[in-house]
Formats: structure tokens, C-alpha cells, sequence
């Protein structure tokens, strides 16, 4: 079967050189961090079109799961979530001051686990007012340098806070800029935001039943080379309780899936636009399940088709 999916296979590891807001440039750490290393196998990771630098395509994301408030139990247990996710060779943890405690999460996470060299942080601006303050609050709570992306959350006063996060980068305290959306709200505005304006990501919701991106935001994304991070792959759930209803296809052999978690995953990230799938999950067992879906074979575009028909017909 031929293949429309380009992915290189590349190492797991490599230091994400961000820098911070409201500070001087800062060079990552070069000792070998605390983590035993990844294992051998190579993950599949797409580039960032805006610079090169590729990641896996299966991210971590941190919405409800990570909001466990101060729960000494649930917090531990989020670390081990990290734990696994960075033993796996995964990168990038999306969060936002929208997730009540999930910052301060990852950053007790990342700091137990002496990650901070080793994770791709991607946070949001969320408030209507000028946005440095939050964003240095947000940095304070992840415990890190620097953020690697910064993302305009919902589209929220994306008029004053896109410019200021587009400062940022051109100062060198930032690397990467974007918007996000989720579920299917507001695509006309993104869509004009992604043709007038400066940015390196774009967010927003898609999975085999919510395909809507597929119109037009994935295909623009590709046309003007913007990186892209979806949420919402399992439809915070939905999407997996329904499915696992069913017994899973014989051909979910075909693409390596063992689950229906992993099918889900890699039809979104078989999408030649998609640059990073980010499912947030506070299970071990469930994350490690997930990363394994950036291992193996992925879905060309016919393939892709069969799948998207038989779940829609379940």
C-alpha cells in the first residue's frame, strides 16, 4: 500500500533550547537528565514546518486529568503518568491556566523527574487583560526556563495577546506561537487568523467522528506551513466508550493497533497536516497504550477512509 504519510524516524531524545519570558537567553542543561533513557525503538515523529524540529506525534494532554487540586495521591499519580509518557520518548505536555491545577501539576511532575530538559511545554494565554503577568505565572507554576509554545487559549482577546506572544518570539524569549479551538467552534476565525497572521501552531479538535478540519483548516495548515496540535482525539472519552462496545476489527493488524485507543490515535495522526495528537489521560497503563500508537505502521489515505466509514457505521 503506498504511503501519502511522510514521518521520519528519528532518536527519542534532544533539548528543546526555549527560553523564558522576562528572562535572559538560557541555555538548556547538558548533563544527561535523571530518566533512564527511552527505549531502542524509534517513535514516529513529524516536523515543526516552521523550523524543522520534529517531535512525536503523540503528546500528553492535561485537561481534567491533571486537575487533582492537592491531592497528594492523584498528584503522585500524575507523575507517574509523566513518568511513563517521557520513559516512552514522549515530548510535548499541553496545559492552560483554564485547567485549575494541572500547571502546578506538571510542575511538581517535571521537577520530581528532573524533566524540565527533556519536555516540549506547551501553555496558553487565557485572560482578557495584557497577558505577561499570566504567562509568568504560568512559567512559575511548570518550573521551567522557558515555555517552548505559547498558544492564544480559545481565541480570547487574540487581538492584543497574539502580538505580545509574536513580541516574545522576536525577542528570543519564546519559540513557537499559535491559537487554539475545540470542538468545531469558531473555524471561520481561525481560519482567517491562520491566513493573515504569524504563527507556528494552530489547536484544535478532530478525531474519527469530528472531522471537520479536514474541509478546510487542515489543508490551509498545510498550504501555509502551521504546525498542528490536536485535541479532543477521543472526544474526552465518548468516543472510546462507544467504540469499545465493539469487538476490534480484523484489520486493526494491518496498521498495528491493539486497542481502540490506538486506532483512534493513529487515524488523526495519519493526517499528512497533523503534527501532534495530545490525549490526556491520568493512567499509566492508558498512556503508555497511547504512545504505542507512534510506533509501527500508519493508515494511508484509503485506508483512512475505510476507518472513518466503519466507526461511522457502528
Amino acid at each position: 500500500m503506498k504511503r501519502r504519510v511522510l514521518l521520519q524516524l528519528v532518536p527519542l531524545l534532544g533539548p528543546t533550547g526555549a527560553l523564558a519570558q522576562g528572562l535572559p537567553p538560557i541555555s538548556k542543561p547538558t548533563a544527561p537528565p535523571a530518566l533512564p533513557s527511552p527505549p531502542p525503538a524509534l517513535l514516529l515523529r513529524r516536523a515543526i514546518p516552521s523550523s524543522g524540529e520534529q517531535i512525536p506525534v503523540v503528546g500528553l494532554g492535561s485537561w481534567i486529568t491533571f486537575n487533582v487540586g492537592n491531592d497528594r495521591g492523584a498528584r503522585a499519580q500524575c507523575t507517574e503518568v509523566m513518568r511513563a509518557f517521557f520513559g516512552a520518548g514522549g515530548r510535548l505536555i499541553d496545559s492552560s491556566p483554564m485547567y485549575g491545577s494541572s500547571q502546578a501539576v506538571i510542575g511538581d511532575g517535571l521537577q520530581q523527574l528532573a524533566a524540565q530538559s527533556q519536555v516540549f511545554s506547551a501553555d496558553k494565554v487565557w485572560t482578557s487583560a495584557p497577558g505577561a503577568g499570566q504567562i509568568e505565572t504560568s512559567r512559575q507554576l511548570w518550573r521551567v526556563p522557558a515555555f517552548d509554545l505559547l498558544q492564544v487559549h480559545n481565541l480570547l482577546a487574540w487581538q492584543a495577546q497574539l502580538p505580545l506572544l509574536q513580541g516574545m518570539k522576536a525577542a528570543g524569549r519564546l519559540r513557537y506561537v499559535g491559537v487554539t479551538t475545540s470542538e468545531g467552534r469558531r473555524h471561520s476565525d481561525i481560519e482567517q487568523i491562520m491566513r493573515t497572521q504569524r504563527i507556528d501552531f494552530v489547536q484544535l479538535s478532530y478525531n474519527l467522528l469530528d472531522r471537520e478540519a479536514e474541509e478546510r483548516l487542515l489543508p490551509l495548515a498545510q498550504e501555509r506551513g502551521i504546525a498542528v496540535l490536536v485535541n479532543r482525539p477521543f472526544r474526552q472519552g465518548d468516543l472510546l466508550r462507544q467504540l469499545q462496545r465493539h469487538p476490534l476489527p480484523a484489520w486493526a493488524g494491518e496498521i498495528d493497533c491493539a486497542s481502540w485507543a490506538q486506532i483512534a490515535l493513529k487515524f488523526v495522526v495519519s493526517h499528512p497536516a497533523v503534527t501532534c495528537a495530545i490525549p490526556a489521560t491520568s493512567s499509566v497503563t492508558h498512556v503508555r497504550e497511547n504512545m504505542a500508537a507512534a510506533l509501527g505502521r500508519l493508515p494511508a489515505e484509503a485506508f483512512r477512509k475505510r476507518m472513518a466509514g466503519y466507526v461511522s457505521g457502528l
